[in-house]
């Protein structure tokens, strides 16, 4: 095969446009996780995420998250097509504000969880997960 100057151009395009994917999944996630904290700061600590550092296959990811004291905690995939992965609410009488579930992600990402506390605060706990195997498509 020859390599002509159509080709380069074309491969060159081909590259830039898939740079530019993780970019707009991540700006994506950013402004879900602005969504949900209403755009309040948020902090750290107080919220515990447990997630594979190694995942074979994307289509089962197990994760866990628990932050006593929160009303509703937010887990979302920074690298899917849709961030927005779960939420737990909380009411008065629950015995503890844990929650463990399954997720299906799309490649290697960060897993963001995000709780707002009883006070009206919010903090945040990330953790990248490499997927091996993408579960979205892929």
């Amino acid at each position: 095969m020859k390599l002509t100057r159509r080709h380069t151009l074309m491969l060159a395009m081909g590259s830039a446009a898939a740079a530019m994917l993780p970019l707009r999944a991540s700006a994506a996630a950013e402004e879900a996780i602005a969504a949900f904290t209403g755009g309040a700061e948020v902090g750290t600590g107080g919220l515990t995420l447990t997630a594979p550092e190694i995942a074979e296959n994307g289509n089962t990811v197990p994760i866990s998250v628990d932050a006593p004291g929160a009303e509703a905690i937010m887990i979302f995939a920074a690298g899917n097509p849709t961030p927005a992965v779960a939420t737990f609410t909380f009411g008065p009488l629950a015995a503890s504000q844990m929650a463990s579930t399954r997720i299906r992600l799309a490649g290697t990402q960060d897993v963001v969880a995000v709780a707002r506390m009883a006070d009206g605060s919010f903090v945040e706990a990330r953790q990248e997960v490499k997927v091996t195997i993408g579960g979205c498509g892929g």
